[in-house]
């Protein structure tokens, strides 16, 4: 009896080292720190939320604030009445924000895969550097405080910074194939916890020169980082002389490693249109259209449930510097860098959660294992005692258990769904797809931050937990056909073995 190509040993460890070269190491590194600069900056406004509220409003209606002089100078030119307003409006910035970062992925997927990724992921930096030092800056250093200013200006960068993720995932891609996908993107997509502590660490050091010197600095950091980009960036190594993916896997591990680990044709010929894999090589890639990616199998469904998961971790991601220092009275410089402990949660769980999906070679059961578990997570930290040793602790666990989840979706997950049959391996689909799916989730999250701020003015931070274990319980609801199918097909292969031992 013929043992089907699934219950055949993979080498994918050997594989992936003997493909791995210097120019391997310098692409993961580039994407690496080109992302987490950019979320540097972002991190950069969260956690001076409490600066930015303090400097918009009257000081004889906010104790907190510092005392601002000239005195008729900060009451003629304030913008709130009250820190209460001032705080909306900064959930107002963060939908705003969202909602052009997510308009902006389904254009920069679509851009991204027909130019030069190099040139879209440099120019993206850049300009959004300068756009962010426009907003926190500038604007401060001539004291010139505008609504609408500022919300322009928000739309320009979310629309800046959309052109980041699709490009990264799309170039690393090119490089890394299926052998060791889901502990190689589970490890990379932790540039975006790496960014938050950056971000978080710097903003704490220089906070207490003025909010505007967190911006300074940031920005700083990230239009350089966009100028190495652009000089030294190799988007796929046809570039200098190696071979294409598919050919190079095809080489080291043959026909199953073209296979990305989401097909269950090994087990279920009757259902190919659900069979995620890499074709041949020899058909010209080409980009595809914006709706045929979005009918590709599982795009839809992962796509809403990264809106109910990004919407989560978003909010963390947004409001926990503010959270801490508005819930327990901690200072804005403590609580920026208790905060960073959310994100060594996610680095972990991103790493050890690729790792165990790639050994099962199956995706939706780990995710669904630990959505589940974070739902226990988001309630205990709900409770959390004021000190701040336990809070870290129980704020990594959170983190483990929500960001990991996020960082597979967005990374490895997209990477699998833009290489599947119906697009016969395509680097050319990989940015529009990863477009599609962190587009969706930015939607989500733009929505979610509104509500945030709205929940909790009104009922408290109480009700806000509630909603994150509503929006958990959602996303495993959306993946839960997936989770599934994949187990019945880990069940057919466990009795395949044993009709074939």
């Amino acid at each position: 009896m013929a043992m089907p190509r699934s219950l055949r040993r993979q080498p994918g460890n050997r594989a992936l080292a003997s493909i791995c070269t210097h120019h391997h190491i310098a692409v993961f590194l580039l994407t690496f720190f080109s992302y987490s600069l950019l979320h540097a900056s972002r991190k950069t406004f969260s956690n001076v939320k409490v600066s930015i509220s303090s400097q918009w409003t009257p000081t004889f209606l906010n104790s907190t604030a510092m005392e601002l002089q000239p005195y008729e100078l900060w009451n003629s030119s304030h913008l709130f009445s009250s820190a209460e307003e001032a705080t909306l409006f900064l959930g107002t910035l963060d939908t705003i924000f969202l909602f052009s970062y997510a308009v902006g992925l389904f254009v920069s997927g679509i851009v991204g895969d027909r130019l030069n990724l190099r040139w879209v992921l440099s120019f993206g930096m850049c300009s959004s550097a300068l756009v962010v030092f426009l907003f926190g800056t500038v604007t401060e250093w001539l004291h010139f405080y505008n609504k609408w200013f500022y919300c322009c200006l928000w739309v320009l960068n979310g629309l800046l910074q959309s052109t980041g993720w699709p490009c990264v995932v799309a170039v690393m891609g090119n490089w890394f194939g299926k052998a060791g996908r889901g502990f190689v993107f589970g490890l990379w997509s932790a540039c975006a916890s790496v960014g938050n502590i950056l971000g978080a660490f710097l903003a704490s050091c220089v906070l207490k020169y003025g909010y505007e010197y967190a911006f300074l600095v940031t920005t700083s950091v990230q239009f350089a980082g966009g100028g190495v980009v652009f000089f030294g960036l190799i988007t796929s190594p046809k570039e200098v002389g190696l071979p294409e993916l598919d050919a190079e896997e095809k080489n080291v591990v043959e026909e199953d490693a073209n296979r990305p680990l989401m097909s269950s044709e090994d087990v279920d010929d009757y259902d190919r249109n659900y069979s995620i894999q890499a074709s041949d090589s020899s058909i010209q890639p080409k980009a595809i259209g914006f709706f045929q990616a979005c009918c590709l199998p599982g795009v839809i469904l992962y796509s809403l449930a990264y809106a109910c998961l990004k919407l989560v971790n978003y909010s963390f991601f947004f409001w926990l510097p503010f959270y801490l220092s508005n819930n327990f009275g901690w200072r804005e410089a403590e609580a920026d860098q208790l905060s960073i402990w959310y994100d060594v949660g996610g680095i972990i769980g991103g790493t050890i959660q690729g790792l165990i999906s790639d050994m099962l070679r199956k995706r939706a059961p780990v995710l669904a294992i630990s959505l589940l578990l974070a739902v226990g997570a988001l309630f205990g930290y709900s409770r959390s005692p004021d000190s701040k040793p336990i809070n870290a602790v129980i704020m990594a666990v959170t983190g483990f258990f929500i960001g990991g989840p996020s960082n597979m979706i967005s990374s490895a997950i997209s990477a699998d769904l833009g290489r599947q049959e119906l697009v016969r391996g395509s680097s050319e689909a990989l940015a529009t797809v990863t477009g599609i799916v962190d587009g969706t989730g930015s939607i989500g999250a733009a929505v979610g931050q509104y509500l945030v701020s709205l929940i909790q003015e009104n009922l408290g931070w109480m009700w806000v937990f509630y909603f994150f274990i509503l929006m958990i319980s959602s996303t495993v609801l959306f993946i839960s056909p997936l989770v599934v199918r994949e187990i019945r097909l880990l069940l057919q292969e466990r009795r395949l073995r044993r009709l074939t031992g």
